[in-house]
């Protein structure tokens, strides 16, 4: 089984507040904020955004997330380099890492295991 798709946008910033309003500028409606300078907004049906405050000496990242509808389905091709596999999320999904032919990272996101 392949991914079903982009299901989000892991996005990383110095200012939780500021990032917010530039999506909620764009027409993103924010879904939940987590009360620690995160959270989640969306626009349509589409992917949503989660917005993460990082601090400053770190370099703020982007990361994609393909939607894998069964963990256990899910087949990586030879060409799909494995970098973490499923794990628990604390906020209620499984999360893997896979690199690809450029180095960048994306993330794979399932429903958690019953």
């Amino acid at each position: 089984m392949a991914t079903e798709g982009v299901e989000a946008v892991f996005l990383e910033t110095h200012n939780w507040g500021k990032a917010a309003r530039f999506f909620q500028s764009l027409g993103y409606e924010l879904e939940f904020e987590t009360g620690h300078n995160s959270g989640q907004l969306r626009n349509g049906d589409g992917p949503y955004v989660f917005i993460a405050e990082v601090p400053e000496d770190r370099e703020p990242g982007m990361r994609p997330v393909l939607k894998v509808p069964d963990e256990d389905a899910f087949r990586p091709g030879p060409d799909v380099e494995m970098v973490t596999p499923f794990e628990d999320t604390h906020f209620g999904t499984r999360m893997a890492t896979v690199r690809d032919p450029d180095g960048r990272l994306w993330s794979l996101q399932a429903p958690a295991k019953s």
